[in-house]
This record gives structure tokens, C-alpha cells and sequence, in this order.
């Protein structure tokens, strides 16, 4: 009977592993200058409450992101709108490429790199409120949230808002 050592098998696969990925994707300088370095981007969500809305009837949620510099952003953000029990979201909505989830209660937009310092980037998406709401309730729990490799610092990514049932 013959008795190895566990680490001698363990070492062979990951020498076969680590050729296997090194042989999958070779690093070359097109490699390396395609994958662009995060900017030193401020981002922040500016709070913005919708209009009153009737029980059952539609406003407009703004997402809305401003660039604080220094730098041009070089990746692209991503911003989710989660919206507040007793209402959801309703197509059309712009950019036409945001994506609704969770049943109707966020949207995920993602803007593209090259926002400039002092630029700001929107997202306007309908909301619709149930009929049976009463009125003058008072919806709460929504988020405006954005995140970005160009600004890892969480502070002002995400600001809340509500919405007023007439």
C-alpha cells in the first residue's frame, strides 16, 4: 500500500489549475488598457419627493445623481429606485433601458461612464399608488440609491423619499 502526503496531490492541481487559467485568457497591453481604472468621482443622490398622487393614480419618481468631481467618471453607475409599500412602478420608463424587479417595487438604471464633474444624471420613472390607499397617507420607506467603482465612500448614496396619497 502506498501513502502520500495530502499536500503533494494538492499542489499538483493547483499548478494544473493556475496553467489552466493562465492559458484561458493570456494578459496582454490591448487587456490591460481595455480595463479602464476607477475615477476619483463624488457621487451623490439628491432627495427629491414626488408630487401627491390620488388613491390609484400615477406621479413621477426622479431619480437623480450629481457628480461632485474631481474627476469624469470612468465606470458606469449603477442607481436603484425602490419604491414605498403601497405603490410601484409603471412603464414607460426613461432611460427606456431601466429594468424593473421585485414584482414592480424597484428599478435598476445604469448610466453609462463619462458623467462630468458638475453634471448630474436622471432617471424618471412613474409610480402608481393603489385604490384602496386613503387619502393623506403618507407612503414612506423609498430609496434612491447609487453605487459606482469611482466612489467606494457610501456617504450620500442614497437619500429617501415619500409619496403623499391625496
Amino acid at each position: 500500500m502506498l501513502l502520500r502526503s495530502p499536500a503533494r496531490p494538492r499542489r499538483r492541481l493547483m499548478t494544473a489549475a493556475a496553467v489552466l487559467v493562465l492559458g484561458l485568457a493570456p494578459l496582454t497591453a490591448a487587456t490591460a488598457a481595455g480595463a479602464a481604472a476607477p475615477s476619483n468621482s463624488r457621487l451623490e443622490v439628491v432627495r427629491m419627493n414626488p408630487d401627491p398622487v390620488p388613491a390609484g393614480g400615477r406621479t413621477v419618481v426622479h431619480g437623480f445623481v450629481a457628480n461632485n468631481g474631481p474627476d469624469t467618471t470612468a465606470s458606469p453607475i449603477t442607481m436603484t429606485i425602490q419604491f414605498p409599500l403601497g405603490s410601484y412602478a409603471a412603464e414607460p420608463f426613461f432611460p427606456t433601458d431601466c429594468r424593473p424587479g421585485m414584482g414592480g417595487h424597484s428599478v435598476t438604471c445604469v448610466f453609462p461612464a463619462g458623467l462630468q464633474p458638475g453634471q448630474s444624471a436622471t432617471a424618471l420613472i412613474p409610480a402608481e399608488t393603489y385604490a384602496n390607499t386613503p387619502a393623506g397617507t403618507l407612503l414612506t420607506g423609498g430609496k434612491v440609491t447609487v453605487t459606482s467603482p469611482d466612489d467606494p465612500n457610501p456617504t450620500g448614496h442614497s437619500q429617501p423619499f415619500e409619496i403623499l396619497v391625496l
